[in-house]
């Protein structure tokens, strides 16, 4: 008697599923690949800016003083004090905050809309085709090129009293003023310190609208010459309302570039700065590397990050919501 075993049969694979889970891992590469060339730059700014944020959201909350800068974690904790004193706007300290927070806000939007509006009108000037047009934007991006303090130094010995450019033009030549003027001391110095940023500030903007401004399709100016549009009406109706998305971003990056503006008062007036000029980021450090508080300076500093994030928020919110309207 014979028996006959059942034999199984044999799957087939086919080629197309062996290459399967070789084509998931190359996928998977791929996909990764992005994430790993961006994680040493995201290690830099965890080092460079978050781990000395956290750090100084820390020290805010205690009574870190001059005492204690050996070893800072010894420091008592002080609470929400800091931060008491600092709006605590009857007090010497508060007030002075206070008065440094609205100069900070004026100096602010006076110089964000001189740059923009010159930077703006440069780049407008400089869209039609003249001869010498590359040399003149290579001369109008010179002072966005130069290093700060190199660019501020020179700035400080044309404001000096006695043998300074600016005095030399304004009284000796042009007779504009009775006498020479101070200007890195007194109300003056608010003056000065405008110009510098301006000066220095205008032409990212003029960089920023002359590339946004290679978008705009040229048959459109060629469009509304024929129908009679004159230079301002094609500024007004085709420009500028092209220029809305980058303009938005642009103002919101100036707005915090000036505000935290540090170098600039620094070099130009030293670690006292004086009152019309007293900007808020040279006032901070004042309170903590002139008068040896760091814990107030530090909630200053997280004062200042809050009112920044606020603001910030705030802007993108409406200027969404403004976006949404004018798609609607």
């Amino acid at each position: 008697m014979t028996t006959t075993a059942l034999k199984e049969p044999v799957r087939e694979t086919s080629p197309g599923a062996a290459r399967e889970p070789h084509r998931r891992t190359g996928r998977i590469r791929r996909l990764s690949l992005p994430y790993l060339l961006l994680l040493p730059a995201l290690l830099l700014e965890l080092l460079v800016h978050l781990v000395p944020m956290a750090i100084g959201i820390v020290m805010s909350f205690k009574e870190l003083t001059q005492f204690y800068i050996r070893d800072w974690g010894s420091a008592p904790w002080s609470g929400v004090g800091n931060y008491k004193v600092s709006v605590d706007f009857d007090a010497p300290v508060g007030e002075a905050l206070l008065h440094s927070f609205f100069v900070t806000v004026g100096f602010t939007l006076l110089s964000v809309g001189l740059c923009w509006l010159i930077g703006t009108a440069a780049a407008v000037f400089m869209q039609d085709t003249f001869r010498g047009r590359g040399l003149l934007r290579a001369l109008f991006l010179v002072p966005y090129a130069l290093p700060v303090y190199a660019a501020v130094i020179t700035w400080v010995f044309m404001f000096q009293h006695d043998n300074g450019l600016v005095n030399h033009v304004l009284h000796d030549q042009l007779h504009l003023t009775g006498k020479p003027s101070f200007w890195l001391i007194g109300d003056n110095s608010f003056y000065a310190l405008l110009t510098v940023s301006v000066w220095k500030g205008w032409p990212f903007a003029f960089l920023i609208v002359t590339a946004a401004l290679q978008n705009i399709p040229h048959e459109l100016y060629e469009a509304a010459a024929l129908d009679g549009a004159g230079t301002w009406q094609r500024i007004r109706r085709i420009t500028l309302p092209s220029l809305r998305p980058v303009n938005q971003v642009l103002v919101l990056v100036l707005f915090l570039w000036t505000f935290n503006d540090f170098n600039t008062p620094y070099v130009l007036f030293g670690k006292s700065a004086p009152e019309a000029a007293d900007l808020v980021s040279v006032h901070i450090y004042q309170a903590s590397f002139v008068t040896w508080n760091f814990g107030t300076g530090s909630a200053m500093s997280v004062l200042l990050l809050l009112f920044l994030l606020v603001v910030t928020g705030v802007y993108l919110l409406l200027t969404s919501r403004g976006r949404r309207a004018a798609d609607a």
